[in-house]
């Protein structure tokens, strides 16, 4: 069989099983036939908060159903909630998962929810302007809104408003809209309502429950995965809020979630917050164990599960607690036992086609090779006499690892927060994070790249003869790779309710808005993949890239995935090793609290993308001998990824 009909051939097959895959996995998140989901959009004065609705099929207007509202965390979306949603939905209750203010297809942005001009670095209620804790900040509006992720719109003035007319004005995010929606559905038991949050939305779930408490459609429970507690003295006496379960990460990586201690230990339950809140005292307080009843709303627990802060909305023993949880409380009409789940195969599906649709971009790329319009992009590579060996390589290669890894935690903050970016252009703020770190690489790059072709001139290396027919062939072969991925997953988004993802938002289809964040963005983008990649692959190229077959590439894969990865996989063990160790974050121990938190918890999903890339790209330049297809379908990936799934001001 020729080539061409083995990469065709080949290119059906996953796209077949890709296919079969989402086919699989929609079936189980609408539990074989038993779930209808819906998608649609809630109209506010300040735009359309995007939803996804969970409805039993045995629920109807004259056989009302209890209903619960669920709220993602940051840089999350709708889908983050999904094995709350299917289980809850397959336990009888009607489910709805909305897109917070700055996420997802939600129009509304970060910057409605508010902020103020000052911030707290302790708990609420245990601050003071004398000690530090409370103090005035300055900069950037992005700056301002990050720092008050944790103000919230029920506390009194002192926190949630300021001397300069500004609010922390809906903390709730959408939700306590959303909540509203969900109360008023015909087929909803209003008298039975809850809701759960991850991370920032257990802010929002707290907001959520103090907008209603006091009504006929009070939350009847809250389920908190990953929250922040704080004093009664910061809101009005007249708030409650009934039956609050709080599933405690071990390994949390935001210093909000553990009380700002450096680990998550037996003495945390010891503290005036944590027994206050659990109803009892400092010497009876213990994880694992329910205080007060439910009948009264008085009814507390703390779980302690034994995983990290991302990985929580999916931990089982916190989906069990939190089903039996809701059951106590609103009485779920259900004979599934509590840890009787199917969720998980519906992720481990959705996984399972995002890598087959990956690898169909390799055979994809063979074929379209074989084509007259892009025949000109494959070249010979460099030669092998003149590429760096040694101790050269050896001391190209630390300086390469230790100037990405290093600068990782202080560029990415620096970025997210501060650097001096128009925020009505760049407006993703996660986004903004990478975009510091690769223009400080760029500038390295750039320096070194000059110094090296002085150097290489001096010894007489020849130079890489630079065409632009061929680079622009091999952007335009990156573009189809590109445009084939999208359309694919637009298709699996109409037929399947589904996008290309594991859990978090990897590959989502754009909204209009998200797609000029792209094209503005992507240059950088670009710009960093192309230097990075021609230094990697070309500048300290070895000799396996030379070698044939696929022992000759996993050889050269596992150099490039080094050079490629080593930094950030340097940082992971900086933070996670002393973690582990039950000493603290490495990020926080080393470099401050203000360098832990969001980008070290961003590792678990940057360290398998870059493991890709370095895949695809080694591919790509022993296939065309030249740096630019891997690059630049690297780049549009990569600020797919950001821009299709960050949070916007």
């Amino acid at each position: 069989m020729q080539k061409k009909q083995k990469s065709a051939l080949f290119l059906a097959i996953l796209i077949l099983l890709a296919t079969l895959c989402m086919f699989l996995a929609n079936s189980i998140q609408k539990d074989h036939g038993n779930i209808q989901i819906t998608d649609g959009k809630i109209t506010t004065d300040l735009g359309e908060i995007a939803y996804k609705l969970y409805k039993p099929k045995t629920v109807s207007d004259s056989n009302p159903a209890p209903g619960v509202l669920l709220l993602h965390g940051y840089q999350n979306d709708h889908e983050t909630c999904a094995a709350y949603a299917i289980e809850l939905a397959r336990r009888g209750a009607v489910v709805l998962c909305i897109d917070e203010y700055g996420h997802g297809a939600t129009t509304i942005g970060l910057e409605s929810r508010g902020y103020v001009n000052h911030r707290v670095s302790v708990n609420y209620g245990n601050d003071s302007e004398e000690d530090g804790t409370y103090t005035k900040i300055k900069g950037s509006k992005r700056y301002r809104v990050l720092m008050n992720f944790s103000n919230l719109s029920f506390f009194n003035d002192y926190y949630s408003k300021d001397e300069d007319g500004n609010a922390i004005w809906d903390s709730s995010a959408g939700g306590s809209a959303a909540y509203q929606f969900l109360a008023d559905l015909p087929y909803v038991d209003s008298s039975r309502l809850a809701l759960s949050g991850h991370s920032m939305g257990t802010w929002s779930s707290w907001s959520v429950a103090a907008d209603y408490a006091n009504t006929d459609i009070e939350p009847k429970a809250i389920v908190l995965q990953c929250g922040e507690l704080f004093t009664d003295e910061v809101y009005p006496s007249n708030i409650h809020f009934n039956n609050v379960l709080l599933l405690q990460a071990k390994y949390d990586e935001f210093s909000y979630f553990r009380d700002y201690q450096k680990v998550v230990s037996d003495a945390l339950l010891q503290t005036p917050l944590r027994y206050n809140f659990l109803g009892t005292t400092a010497d009876q307080a213990a994880w694992n164990t329910t205080y007060g009843t439910f009948n009264d709303g008085s009814a507390r627990r703390i779980e302690l599960l034994y995983t990290n802060h991302r990985l929580t909305t999916h931990n089982l023993k916190g989906l069990s607690v939190a089903l039996d949880w809701f059951d106590s409380a609103l009485d779920l009409n259900t004979s599934l036992a509590d840890n009787d789940f199917t969720a998980k195969k519906k992720e481990y599906l959705v996984l399972a086609a995002m890598l087959l649709v990956l690898a169909a971009l390799f055979p994809l790329m063979n074929l379209l090779l074989e084509t007259p319009l892009f025949k000109g992009v494959i070249q010979e590579k460099p030669a092998e006499e003149y590429r760096a060996k040694g101790k050269a390589w050896v001391k190209g290669a630390l300086i390469t690892i230790l100037l990405s890894g290093l600068s990782f935690p202080f560029m990415t903050q620096l970025g997210h927060a501060l650097l001096p970016l128009p925020e009505n252009i760049f407006r993703m703020t996660v986004g903004n994070g990478f975009l510091g770190w690769y223009l400080l690489l760029i500038l390295i790059m750039l320096i070194t790249s000059l110094i090296s072709s002085l150097k290489n001139k001096k010894k007489g290396i020849p130079k890489e003869k630079f065409s632009f027919g061929v680079f622009l062939q091999s952007c335009l072969l990156a573009v189809c790779m590109m445009a084939f991925m999208y359309l694919l997953n637009w298709i699996y988004t109409l037929l399947f309710d589904l996008d290309l993802r594991f859990i978090w938002p990897f590959f989502r289809p754009f909204n209009t808005m998200r797609l000029q964040q792209f094209f503005i963005y992507l240059p950088v983008f670009a710009l960093f993949y192309l230097l990075n990649n021609t230094k990697i692959m070309r500048d300290m190229r070895v000799k396996s890239t030379y070698k044939e077959g696929i022992l000759g590439f996993i050889r050269n894969w596992l150099t490039n995935f080094f050079l490629m990865a080593g930094g950030v996989l340097l940082i992971v063990l900086i933070e996670y090793i002393p973690f582990f160790a039950n000493i603290g974050p490495g990020a926080d121990l080393l470099f401050g609290s203000t360098f832990g938190g969001p980008f070290m918890s961003i590792l678990i999903l940057f360290v398998p993308q870059v493991l890709f890339f370095s895949i695809l790209c080694t591919y790509c330049y022993r296939k065309t001998g030249r740096a630019y297809t891997g690059a630049m379908i690297a780049a549009m990936l990569a600020c797919w990824i950001v821009t299709g799934g960050s949070s916007f001001l």
